[in-house]
């Protein structure tokens, strides 16, 4: 096979500090890509061998564009964007402060949309590249006890959907990669929400939800793919991604009745009764 020549091609992953973003950051870096990853914090981290890591906060404008601003006076360019930054809740939706869910939703979606905004006004510019939004298969299925999690999630899928005919034509190209359980850090940060009275309810909820993630596959396998998508031509809107039976739930939602696939989603994450 011939190898291509990546050199030319600039990336921004947002959330390069750990989990998907990192190995993304890292791969592309491998594969010749020239990579910026960005964290609220670089400094707590070593400075990567093969690729930057420069600041950015997904929650504030300024620093997003001052992020941008960075590469754009480096490399005159961005062709792809990886947007990936996020974190997650977890907990009952009832019992969970309106300020939280605000805050979930200032990262997972509006800092995801903050960056693609500010990004997709050069590649205007440019005529070409390519958005990468990472969604979930969360965002799909409404999860218990990640409710907020989903909600935020669900919004970047709407998002990204309307996009995708907004830009028809435009030599940009908007996709979603929607990733069941990985390996990553994001189970030991997961913000919980949970009152006292309702932890023996939700005990066994949780251990699933905690050991699908901690057994989850590699990470490494989404870097793979969104190295495949920057390539392909003509990428899909969507790239659902994880163990068989995550994405056997996708196609479950499609065709079976509503009050079915609730059932087996709630058997599966044993939801007790809500008396």
């Amino acid at each position: 096979m011939k190898k291509q020549d990546n050199s030319g091609i600039v990336v921004l992953v947002s959330g390069a500090s750990s989990g998907i973003g990192k190995s993304t950051a890292e791969y592309l870096s491998q594969l010749g890509y020239r990579v910026y990853g960005t964290s609220r914090r670089p400094r707590d981290y070593p400075q990567p061998e093969k690729y930057a890591l420069i600041e950015m906060d997904v929650r504030d404008s300024a620093s997003v564009n001052a992020a941008v601003e960075t590469v754009l006076r480096n490399e005159g360019h961005i062709d792809v964007l990886v947007n990936n930054a996020g974190y997650g809740i977890g907990g009952p939706v009832e019992e969970t402060d309106p300020r939280i869910v605000e805050q979930q939703l200032d990262t997972n979606f509006f800092g995801l949309y903050r960056v693609l905004h500010r990004v997709l006004k050069e590649m205007r510019r440019q005529g070409s590249g390519r958005i990468i939004n990472m969604s979930s298969i969360g965002g799909r299925i409404g999860l218990p006890y990640q409710g907020i999690y989903s909600a935020s999630k669900f919004a970047v899928e709407g998002l990204t959907e309307a996009l995708y005919k907004e830009l028809h034509g435009s030599g940009i190209r908007v996709l979603m990669i929607e990733p069941g359980d990985y390996k990553t850090g994001f189970t030991a940060r997961r913000e919980m929400v949970v009152p006292d009275e309702l932890q023996d309810r939700m005990a066994q909820s949780r251990r699933i939800i905690e050991h699908d993630e901690q057994s989850g596959r590699p990470p490494l396998e989404i870097a793979q793919l969104i190295d495949k998508v920057i390539r392909k031509k003509y990428p899909r809107l969507r790239y659902p991604v994880g163990a068989f039976d995550q994405k056997l739930s996708l196609f479950l939602k499609r065709i079976l009745p509503d009050s079915c696939f609730d059932r087996i989603i709630m058997q599966y994450y044993k939801v007790k009764s809500g008396k």
